[in-house]
């Protein structure tokens, strides 16, 4: 599984269906690359720690990586990343 820190760079709603969203956020730097789950990590000011997995990664026309979520995070937010990738699955001996 890889790792990485990263802020929230910028949040839009994609979709809402009743009280449920799906929120895209992009990152800077981007940890993810697109087909990619995994979960992000913050922590509030009060000291609660926050799980929010990445549903999807995804690419607009202008080539910005969107990760995509259920529970959004404020721009500014520092996060850890983990990513959960074919590429960085771990194999049974």
């Amino acid at each position: 599984m890889k790792t990485f820190t990263a802020v929230v760079a910028d949040i839009t709603l994609e979709s809402r269906i009743g009280l449920s969203g799906v929120w895209q956020m992009s990152l800077d730097p981007q940890g993810f690359t697109v087909g990619d789950t995994g979960v992000l990590e913050a922590v509030t000011r009060s000291g609660t720690r926050l799980e929010i997995p990445v549903l999807a990664v995804q690419s607009d026309e202008n080539g910005v990586l969107w990760c995509m979520v259920e529970k959004p995070l404020a721009a500014g937010t520092d996060v850890v990343g983990h990513v959960r990738s074919p590429r960085f699955a771990e194999t049974a001996l």
